[in-house]
């Protein structure tokens, strides 16, 4: 399991002394949170106060992708209505005083689990599965009506949008033809389902963007990463989970396979006898979410081959896609 907080990586430091300027504050102290390979997220130390700082990755970065602003305004929209979003602070959209855009908010403490499991809470993995699933249809059951959150998206054409604009993503960043991906878009095209009613997704919900109560593991105290966070059809989100839950090429190392973690099909049993929903073309939103993580390492394993991150950990993600490619691929023929 990664430390809470390390050193800033090489090539990765902030301003501090225009960061300090910012905050009033007569100096800071920086550390970097590990973990994620997209945005930046950082701990800020001043005058007192802690502070997690979000800013977009560095060098060039895909059209639309790493909003500081947007992701700044769902948080701020969201917190209110459900606990876990952590609560933000304060906007700056001068790229003057750090190179970028970014937010402050909230530092919740706690554990994440990466990479391994705490001894003492292997036993509780049913428990926390249950937790992580509960927690996910509590997202899904706020009423977005009410709470004037319907504003955070559009959700009729969402999925169809989902596939057409992932595949000019897809187009994008692609450094080598693979065929399992061009009958993934083409399947994905071809039979598009009938959304339920539009919730608010998260869209990157995983277990390691949970931040578990030390004392509790299944008490969740935050959900981290609010990005791709809209307002769209609740099955992707669920879709998107399963790949995270199951695939090694979504992660360095899968805990949820290992013994005591539900399957995937207690997760999406319980999903539906929580939710009531219609979970019978679960299989189009594991190919969507599949096709999403490919995507996605994608982008950024094309940015480490143009030089613009150094970070060594993306210069095997070719082969992750790969994997992810040939996973999609096995679906589309298990369903045909």
């Amino acid at each position: 399991m990664l430390p809470d907080t390390a050193p800033v990586r090489e090539g990765e430091a902030l301003d501090a002394r225009a960061l300090a300027a910012y905050l009033g504050a007569p100096s800071v102290e920086v550390e970097q949170f590990p973990g994620g390979h997209s945005n930046l997220t950082y701990l800020v130390r001043a005058s007192g106060h802690e502070y997690v700082l979000r800013r977009p990755p560095l060098g060039p970065v895909a059209p639309k992708a790493h909003d500081m602003a947007r992701e700044y305004a769902v948080l701020k929209a969201v917190h209110p209505h459900f606990p876990p979003a952590p609560e933000v602070y304060r906007l700056c959209e001068d790229p003057g005083v750090i190179g970028a855009v970014f937010f402050l908010m909230e530092r919740r403490r706690g554990v994440v689990i990466r990479g391994e499991v705490p001894e003492p809470w292997r036993a509780a993995a049913p428990a926390i599965s249950r937790a992580f699933v509960d927690c996910l249809v509590a997202l899904h059951a706020i009423d977005i009506a009410s709470h004037g959150l319907a504003v955070l998206g559009h959700p009729e054409g969402y999925l169809e949008r989902q596939v057409r604009g992932w595949t000019d993503r897809w187009r994008r960043a692609q450094t080598e033809e693979l065929p399992e991906i061009e009958m993934a878009i083409r399947w994905l095209a071809e039979r598009l389902p009938s959304s339920p009613p539009a919730t608010l997704i998260h869209n990157d919900y995983k277990l390691d963007n949970l931040i578990l109560d030390p004392a509790d593991p299944t008490r969740i105290i935050a959900v981290l990463d609010w990005e791709m966070a809209t307002v769209g059809d609740p099955l992707s989100d669920l879709g998107l989970t399963l790949c995270y839950w199951t695939l090694s090429a979504a992660r360095e190392r899968v805990v949820t396979t290992q013994p005591g973690w539900h399957s995937p099909t207690q997760i999406v049993d319980y999903y539906a006898a929580c939710t009531g929903r219609d979970i019978s073309r679960i299989s189009y939103y594991e190919v969507l979410g599949i096709f999403k993580l490919a995507v996605i390492l994608q982008q950024i394993y094309f940015r480490w081959v143009r030089g613009q991150t150094r970070d060594e950990r993306f210069g095997t993600f070719d082969r992750r896609v790969r994997h992810l490619a040939a996973a999609a691929a096995a679906r589309v023929e298990a369903s045909l």
